[in-house]
């Protein structure tokens, strides 16, 4: 089975450098415009969509769904934890914040208070699973980079073989254990 992830639309937050994670800052005016004037291609239109619960990726999941959007809390964000809501390059400059490049982070790595990719991997295996089809997944840049990390066997240290985009649908086959196993190549959304 075939599932398409994308990721959500930027919001404020993207733009200043701060970390999401659970944190549920709504889409930019930008990214609402740049969303108006976009549609999904034809061959995942009609395809259930299925979001993160927090609400930049459920607005990008509505506004290019061609029927109802099913949130599902086992796609939200990484928890950042203590770091959230904090510029990245803030914490880079301070080494007693235990920040560093997400080249560097392990599929261990835990943010003071939030959780690591690895504890991701249940949660978003579960949900993938769960699927009857394939499907339109729209959710977040650590989600998607553990499920593009099995799909392609890298083991979330050192540049990523991949790169996840914006405005761009990333193909992964899905095992029927949930897992995924495989990358196809991204595709853009259309101009409508």
């Amino acid at each position: 089975m075939i599932v398409g992830f994308l990721r959500h639309f930027p919001t404020g937050w993207n733009a200043a450098g701060r970390i999401q994670g659970r944190s549920d800052p709504p889409l930019s005016p930008e990214s609402r415009a740049a969303l108006a004037r976009l549609r999904l291609p034809d061959p995942w239109r009609g395809l259930p969509v299925i979001s993160s619960p927090l609400c930049r990726a459920l607005e990008t999941a509505c506004a290019l769904a061609a029927g109802p959007v099913v949130a599902d809390p086992r796609l939200v964000e990484m928890d950042f934890g203590a770091w959230e809501g904090r510029r990245a390059a803030e914490l880079l400059a301070d080494p007693a914040s235990g920040f560093r490049p997400v080249e560097a982070w392990g599929w261990d790595f835990r943010p003071p208070g939030g959780e690591s990719p690895a504890e991701i991997v249940p949660r978003l295996v579960a949900a993938l699973a769960e699927l009857p089809g394939p499907a339109l997944i729209v959710t977040h840049r650590g989600v998607m980079r553990c499920a593009l990390a099995l799909a392609t066997g890298w083991g979330y240290r050192g540049p990523e073989p991949f790169r996840i985009r914006r405005a761009m649908i990333h193909p992964v086959t899905i095992g029927p254990d949930g897992r995924p196993g495989g990358l196809g190549r991204p595709e853009p959304l259309v101009a409508r």
